[in-house]
């Protein structure tokens, strides 16, 4: 995004509308928009709060577009068809059955809330997790900025940019979950930023889910507040 400056009028008021902070005061109390910070999700432009309509939707050439395709909302990926950084996940999973018995997917979306992520800080986690031979959801957009899936290494080109979140995703064995956590464990305190570690699998018939003396056991948290599918969807997927 940017400012005319020529109609700006300096008022301030979309200073505080930057969800990460971008928009700023100069000494000479002039408004800008950092370029560098900004993330293209288009809450300025979309919050309308500019008397003069001095902000504006610059053309975004690659490797900028992605900061849009991560960050706002209404860009729709053409990886997944559909908006926002991640996929499907489990919610459409009686439908896709993309998880199954004995599997437990994982997300790890770094940036959210409001704090940002570089894709350097992505690629670290993606190239840890990477060590355990996972293999990368291929509908989620993040997969498609990687040079190679095997190792999680991303494009050089994409490292420097700056995005709303970014979520990395996989399916393991219920198994590997342990060494997994332990690889994310050790990456943490390098990154530059927060990030979230999203985990599901299927409720066995006895109404245990399997993950949660594992992840427990592991001295973690998890949140009461979570998605469940309670498997409305038609046709139902098949599993092996």
């Amino acid at each position: 995004m940017l400012i005319n400056k020529e109609t700006c009028k300096n008022c301030g008021i979309c200073v505080n509308r930057c969800p990460v902070g971008a928009i700023k005061k100069d000494a000479d109390k002039k408004v800008y928009i950092e370029f560098d910070e900004c993330v293209e999700c288009g809450v300025c432009l979309r919050w309308r709060v500019c008397s003069t309509d001095s902000i504006y939707q610059q053309e975004l050439t690659w490797p900028r577009t992605i900061r849009s395709i991560m960050s706002d909302v209404l860009t729709i990926a053409e990886e997944s068809q559909i908006s926002g950084r991640g996929t499907e996940e489990m919610k459409t999973n009686e439908v896709t059955g993309r998880f199954k018995r004995g599997w437990v997917g994982l997300a790890m979306e770094l940036g959210r809330p409001g704090v940002a992520t570089r894709m350097y800080d992505v690629e670290k986690v993606a190239m840890a997790v990477a060590k355990e031979d996972v293999v990368f959801e291929k509908e989620n957009p993040v997969t498609s900025m990687m040079s190679d899936p095997k190792t999680g290494k991303f494009k050089e080109e994409l490292l420097n940019e700056r995005v709303l979140s970014a979520i990395v995703e996989f399916a393991v064995p219920l198994e590997k979950v342990s060494m997994i956590i332990k690889r994310l464990e050790e990456v943490a305190p390098t990154l530059d930023t927060v990030f979230s570690l999203d985990i599901c699998s299927k409720v066995e018939p006895d109404g245990t889910i399997p993950h949660v003396r594992l992840v427990e056991d592991l001295g973690l948290w998890i949140s009461p507040n979570a998605k469940t599918n309670v498997g409305l969807g038609r046709p139902l997927a098949k599993e092996d």
